[in-house]
């Protein structure tokens, strides 16, 4: 039976099938590219989040930086890492505190020698700082009269060493300059290397190394008193001529700090009586803040802001050490008459 033109009756199946593949592909396609247009927006969202988040931390730290002439974020770094090493170094192998403080005694001493060449003075760094780092291991195992010996020694060489660079045909000083140049060599001994070598002393003591992480917490959170109350309620000026930066609110804050700080150590890691705890804290940050101001009269007198740039967000290690040096020979008095 004849029902039309050839191919009139066949089934329409495979068109179907192809209409339906490419409308799936196509709504593929659309849900593809809105999935993609999403996370696009998503992501520049989220980027635009991370640079207003940014943009307001950079814009608190550039006026903390204004108000107080750091990096914070980089001082609060090295200092957590020197007080890592520091607590490693004085509660689980006390030895290691001989490399420590030598690393720190000789830094310290090659910045102040060269800022003060830098102001006229010369003194022979390697010398100065080959002693300087000598005096250490002395001082740890034979306490303050090693620490003495050492000293005065290492003044002799460094002082002899000067002298005999004047015996080069080329060299024509005159006698007062020599006498300026010594005076400096031995001015660097008796900061840096004595007073420092009064930390190692006590730390070569029986039960001393307590005593040195007590007195250096002491100090550093007396600074962190100091730091927190000026910048939020200093209005007065400590000394203005000396150091413009500090307050009597950032004194007031930096005795109260030293004194609750005193107290606990004492108590709890010293097993010592509260009180004496408190006035060990007093005593601190009152030769501590001394120890800062002489500092800030050194770099006054040499023209600088700032002993080196070694510590980003510190300057130098001197501008850190300083309030700790001038503490170190009070915390081994602390320790004779306490302890």
């Amino acid at each position: 039976m004849h029902t039309g033109p050839e191919g009139a009756g066949e089934s329409p199946g495979p068109t179907r099938k192809r209409s339906s593949r490419e409308d799936l592909e196509a709504r593929a396609q659309q849900t593809r590219e809105e999935l993609e247009a999403r996370a696009q927006h998503a992501r520049e969202e989220f980027e635009a989040q991370v640079k207003h988040a940014r943009d307001q931390f950079d814009a608190t730290q550039e006026k903390i930086k204004q108000r107080t002439g750091r990096n914070l974020l980089a001082a609060i770094g090295i200092g957590v890492g020197l007080g890592a090493v520091l607590l490693v170094s004085l509660l689980f192998y006390t030895w290691l505190f001989i490399p420590f403080a030598g690393f720190l005694v000789g830094f310290t001493v090659w910045e102040l020698a060269t800022a003060l060449r830098g102001a006229g003075r010369d003194v022979p760094r390697v010398a100065t700082v080959a002693v300087a780092v000598a005096v250490v291991p002395i001082a740890f195992f034979f306490h303050v009269p090693g620490l003495w010996l050492g000293v005065i020694g290492a003044i002799v060489v460094v002082s002899l060493w000067r002298l005999v660079e004047l015996i080069r045909p080329s060299q024509h000083v005159p006698a007062r300059a020599v006498l300026g140049d010594l005076g400096a060599g031995m001015f660097v001994q008796l900061y840096v290397t004595f007073l420092a070598g009064f930390y190692v002393v006590l730390a070569g003591e029986d039960g001393g190394q307590w005593w040195v992480l007590a007195a250096l917490i002491t100090v550093v959170v007396a600074d962190i008193g100091a730091y927190a109350a000026g910048l939020s309620f200093g209005r007065h000026k400590l000394a203005p001529k000396i150091s413009p930066g500090k307050t009597w609110e950032g004194f007031a804050g930096s005795a109260l700090a030293a004194m609750i700080a005193g107290t606990l150590l004492a108590w709890l890691m010293l097993g010592q009586p509260w009180w004496e705890g408190t006035i060990m804290g007093l005593g601190l940050m009152l030769v501590g803040t001394m120890g800062d101001l002489i500092e800030s009269l050194i770099k006054r007198e040499l023209g600088i802001k700032d002993i080196s740039r070694w510590l980003p967000g510190h300057g130098g290690f001197l501008d850190r050490l300083d309030s700790i040096l001038v503490s170190a020979a009070v915390a081994y008095a602390f320790y004779l008459i306490f302890h």
